[in-house]
This record gives structure tokens, sequence and C-alpha cells, in this order.
């Protein structure tokens, strides 16, 4: 079976290179084209693109650049594209798309965060056939994982990475023998990219979302919060105490576990920091670097 792979990160780039290690057919690769990235906005390419040339797969960053004439591409597989399909070529040939949520749930670019941030409990890889409709195609498959109470982006990410790539080497062993089961749209959520004003922590929300909002971006791009007029990242919340009468986003102790912060219903322990110019680092070190010390407030 010939395939033509359509992805562009590292999520993207995992899965195909599960099928190259597995001896798939993959003949060609559709990325995005290449971006400035890092102080110098040295253009770099994706790293599907990397993989793919590395394995010296055809690359194009069209679909319209695709001679699949000559190719007799069978079937379509994408992964976090980030491009819409044209209508003809959804026509042309059966896609599916790999998606990091439970659809009909949390639709969109952003699923991984969003689940996070909103504090559920599950979450999962669904394979689906493309349509016109955003991430509103019949489902074949669907699995899900647990999210811990304090597993970061990071952590639940590598879990559906791994389930993604195990689901998609199964579905592909057979693809057209599944079942195409219609999403239901009455369940239907959204997951919007990321935006900065996103990234910002309030402390004067409870602790149970703060903690949430900090480990739906750690370690990247990192949660934000200002601290005398600069804006610091936060990483790492490790635990919650409850009922604080203190002012929300003051710093009530700091040891070598972390900063002890207001909320307003408790305190959250965060490990790390990152300040402008500087390198991510302990509460404990900045403490000791006179960076930060006891009742400093954090706002908005």
């Amino acid at each position: 079976m010939r395939i033509l792979f359509l992805g562009t990160p590292h999520f993207a780039a995992k899965h195909l290179e599960t099928l190259l290690k597995e001896g798939l057919d993959v003949v060609a690769v559709v990325t995005q084209a290449d971006k400035p990235f890092g102080r110098g906005l040295r253009l770099t390419p994706s790293p599907v693109k990397v993989l793919a040339q590395q394995a010296k797969i055809p690359v194009y960053e069209q679909l319209k650049q695709v001679p699949f004439d000559v190719l007799n591409i069978d079937i379509c597989i994408v992964v976090a594209y980030g491009k819409i399909i044209p209508r003809k070529y959804l026509d042309m040939l059966p896609f599916y798309n790999v998606h990091p949520s439970l659809l009909p749930k949390y639709r969109g670019a952003a699923p991984i965060q969003r689940a996070i941030e909103n504090g559920e409990e599950s979450t999962g890889v669904t394979i689906f056939k493309l349509t016109d409709q955003l991430d509103a195609g019949p489902i074949v498959m669907q699995e899900s994982v647990e999210i811990e109470e304090f597993e970061t982006f990071d952590e639940v990410e590598a879990k559906l990475l791994n389930l993604g790539c195990q689901m998609l080497v199964e579905f592909l062993k057979n693809p057209f023998s599944h079942d195409l089961v219609p999403q239901d749209e009455s369940q239907a959520s959204y997951a919007p990219k990321i935006e900065e004003k996103d990234l910002l922590v309030d402390f004067a929300q409870p602790a149970e979302r703060v903690k949430d909002k900090i480990r739906a971006y750690d370690s990247r791009p990192g949660a934000r919060t200002f601290l005398n007029g600069q804006c610091v990242k936060l990483f790492g919340v490790r635990a919650i105490e409850p009922c604080s009468t203190n002012v929300p986003g003051t710093v009530i102790r700091i040891n070598r576990d972390g900063a002890f912060v207001a909320t307003s219903t408790g305190l959250v322990l965060i490990s790390h920091v990152q300040f402008p110019g500087k390198r991510k680092m302990t509460f404990f070190e900045a403490y000791n670097g006179r960076l930060i010390k006891i009742n400093d407030r954090f706002h908005v």
C-alpha cells in the first residue's frame, strides 16, 4: 500500500518514523515550508521534512506539487499538518487524520493543552476520515488515556504520541475494513490555537484552575505571569494546600521544593521560574539570587 504522509511538527515526525520502522511504503511527504526560527531567524525545516530527507523520501510543500498520476497513492495519512486539505483532494483519495483528543471533543489546533487546562481526567487519540468540516469526519478508531492530576503537557503529549503511533500501525494493517462511525455533533467542542493571552495565570482564580493552567503549558511555551513589571514563566506545579486567606498571587514561603503562592482558594507549590533573559531555574535558586522574595506578588 502506497502512502502519502502529511504532517509538520515533532508529533507528526514521530508517527512518520514509526511507519518507516514498520517498513510501510511512504512514497511522498507534504509538510509546511521552512520557517524562521531562533534569535537569528534562520530558515529551519520542519521535523517531518528533516526525517523525510534523511529517509530519501520526496518532500513537497503544497499538495498541488505532488505528482499524483505518477505516485499511484492508495491512502493519505495526516498528522498535525496545520493546513486545510482542499475538497478536490478529499474527493480524489481517502485521507485519514490522527487527532490527539476524544473527538468530537476538542476539535482544532490545541486539543492537548485545552484538555489539561480544563481539568479533564482523560483524553485520547482518534483516527477519522477527513471531510471538508474541521475534525468532523467519521471515526474509524478511538482509544483513551488517563490524565493524572499533576501531569504536564509534555507528559500527556508523550502518552498520546505513543498511543497514536500504535493505533496508526494497527489501522494501516487493513485500513478500509473499519466501520465509519459518525461523530455526535451535540457533543462537539473546540480547541482553538493558543494565543498569548491564554498563557496568563490569574492567581485570583481557584487553586485547581491555576494548577491546570500552569501544567497545560509546561514545558512549552510556559505559562506567564508578572512580577514587579516583568513577565516571568512558571513551571512545575507540585501540590496544593487548601484554605489560604492571603492575597492571591502573594509568595507566602519558598523552600527547596519551590514557592508557595496564594490563590483564591489555597496555596499552590510551583517549582521553577524563568525570568526575562535568564535560564529556567528553581524558585529556591531565584530566592538565593535575590530575584524574588517572600511577600512578592504575582499579577496579570
